[in-house]
């Protein structure tokens, strides 16, 4: 039997276990605040009773004789009062606040932190706008909530405490008539928190969607530009955007409806203390000063009670909220580290694939399916320390998907990969990626400055390292020609620059962090014939020292390699050096080289 997770709010409240002094400091603050609040009607009652009373009022048993020093201590015990009340409601203000910014800040870092941690199948099969929507706008939700709806909790319950207490003590004979309407208003706050859960849960999923769209559209605004789809975007939009109003449409009218329905039920008790406590008056069975403050105190106690929609509202979308970043926190990586350290200067490089067997499980609605067929198939291949490998073959032959098992963003299915003779499942993670270097086919550039491109992962590389770097990648030359050099900044995913000049930053970023296993994945594949040349003089410089594994469909970049490996269909067909694969003339090398030459 599958255990229920726990309420969200038990969550939250472990998760801010650290902060347990200052949200008991703010609480504190909120309680004293409202008592103070709470004080004018009792002042006011006192006044009454000092005017009707005069020398045999409440004020001259505690020593004031004549009704001029009654009402002047009033005055003061008044200003008193307020300016008590002034401070702890900017104290409670400014802690509730700074606790609402500190929580959100750190949950925001170890929800980001964790999903860092995530394989790389769990990106691939979500989109960045839905996890956005998480780490933003669902952690805001819980802010607001912090920001103002538990300290409204906190003085609503003060109110109640305190205001019930007083009616027993100073009039028990009515007080139940106050304290009547309390059970329905409850029992009708548990009754919308019920039918608003889900409403808010749907338009938190909904929002993750309509986040989805957004982001994947302006990611590629090119394209639908070049497609002249702005229109079609613009629908697909509308679609996504009626449905949040929609979802949100039905949660505002079931919430809106809550305020009205307890308005009815509290007017009750007030008219009932207004008319019963006004008859014991005039029986002479209740001072006009005590009825006084019952009729301002009833007001004050119920009144409040239909804030409760508001925070209710703001405590359901937060509550929402708070599940979906939990549940992302609960998410598992499906590929476990290693327990082994691979120091960095003992990589010599060398690489082996051992009966390699691999299928990506793809989800559909129904969860993952493994029924699809083999990627890589009983493949095996070795890389001594130190040698230049070529892997090429057609488009879907499972090149790239060996590097990313290399890399360990998948696991194999059967067999074993190898570094150093050492099974990578076996070998930190973090140590084992350190090791390796890869400039991917898909260069992405980070917003910032080519300095910062090219030193990113190598943090605290010098100036003159990442010239070198540049130098030894050929990318020197353009860019001392760029509008700041080094400090030039390059858009956007680098869209300042062209498809080489974006290619030779990845590669002088691969150089500069020195790794002893280097791959290229198609390098070339986007670039011009001079790039191409460029890119070959940067390989034979870089490969001197370390193992370079190089995925290319142009095959005159890698014909100097020191081994080709021949894929098809995930299965290792030939290998062998450039000349030895293209004296073989039925081979799949030997083919793709007459086309490449135009032999063929």
């Amino acid at each position: 039997m599958n255990t229920p997770p726990p309420h969200p709010l038990k969550r939250l409240a472990a998760y801010s276990r650290q902060y347990r002094r200052r949200v008991i400091l703010a609480t504190i603050c909120s309680i004293l605040n409202k008592l103070f609040d709470l004080a004018p009607p009792v002042l006011i009652g006192a006044a009454v009773d000092v005017v009707v009373s005069q020398e045999d009022s409440f004020m001259a048993g505690l020593g004031f004789a004549t009704v001029q020093r009654q009402l002047v201590a009033l005055g003061i015990i008044t200003l008193a009062i307020w300016a008590l009340e002034s401070l702890f409601e900017y104290l409670f203000s400014v802690l509730w606040r700074n606790l609402a910014q500190d929580i959100q800040h750190d949950l925001r870092l170890d929800t980001y932190t964790h999903v860092q941690t995530l394989d790389m199948a769990y990106f691939e099969e979500r989109s960045t706008g839905g996890l956005m929507a998480i780490l933003n706008d669902d952690i805001n939700q819980l802010e607001r909530f912090l920001d103002v709806g538990a300290n409204d909790i906190i003085q609503l319950i003060t109110t109640v405490i305190a205001i019930g207490g007083a009616f027993v003590v100073l009039a028990p004979s009515v007080a139940w008539m106050t304290i009547l309407p309390m059970p329905f208003v409850i029992w009708g706050t548990l009754k919308f928190q019920q039918k608003l859960a889900p409403k808010y849960a749907a338009v938190r999923e909904q929002v993750g969607f309509l986040n989805g769209f957004l982001g994947n559209n302006l990611s590629g605004i090119a394209t639908v530009k070049s497609y002249t789809a702005e229109a079609y975007e613009v629908g697909r939009i509308r679609e996504q955007s009626e449905l949040y109003r929609q979802k949100n449409e039905a949660a505002i009218q079931l919430s809106s409806a809550f305020v009205p329905l307890i308005r009815m039920i509290i007017v009750l008790g007030f008219a009932a203390i207004m008319i019963f406590g006004g008859l014991l008056v005039v029986e002479g069975r209740l001072n006009v000063g005590v009825y006084s403050v019952l009729v301002f105190m009833t007001q004050r106690l119920l009144w409040p009670l239909t804030r409760l929609g508001q925070t209710l509202d703001l405590y359901q979308r937060a509550m929402a909220s708070t599940n979906r970043v939990f549940d992302l926190l609960d998410t598992r990586p499906s590929i476990p580290d290693g327990l082994e350290p691979l120091p960095l200067a003992d990589v010599r490089g060398e690489v082996a694939f051992e009966a390699v067997n691999f299928r990506y499980k793809w989800r559909d609605y129904e969860g993952y399916t493994d029924n699809q067929p083999h990627v890589i198939k009983e493949l095996s291949l070795h890389i001594p320390a130190g040698e230049t490998a070529a892997i090429v073959g057609p488009t879907g032959s499972g090149k790239s998907t060996l590097i990313k098992l290399l890399l360990r963003f998948y696991d194999v299915g059967e067999g074993k990969v190898c570094l150093d003779g050492r099974d990578i499942r076996t070998l930190h993670t973090h140590d084992l990626r350190r090791a390796i270097g890869l400039v991917s086919q898909d260069v992405f550039l980070f917003h910032g400055t080519v300095r910062e491109n090219i030193a990113y992962g190598t943090f605290n590389a010098t100036l003159d390292e990442i010239v070198e770097a540049a130098k030894v990648a050929e990318a020197h030359d353009f860019i001392t020609q760029l509008p700041n050099g080094y400090d030039t900044i390059v858009g956007e995913r680098g869209q300042k620059l062209s498809g080489g000049q974006r290619q030779r930053i990845s590669i002088a970023r691969a150089v500069l962090k020195d790794p002893p296993v280097l791959i290229l994945d198609e390098a070339t594949s986007s670039v011009d014939n001079e790039t191409e040349a460029a890119i070959q003089r940067s390989m034979e410089r870089i490969s001197v020292g370390r193992t370079m594994i190089v995925i290319a469909h142009r095959l005159s970049t890698i014909r100097n390699a020191d081994r080709i490996f021949v894929l098809e269909n995930g299965a290792l067909r030939e290998q062998g050096t450039h000349d030895e694969l293209v004296l073989q003339d039925a081979g799949i090398y030997a083919g793709l080289w007459r086309v490449q030459t135009g032999e063929r």
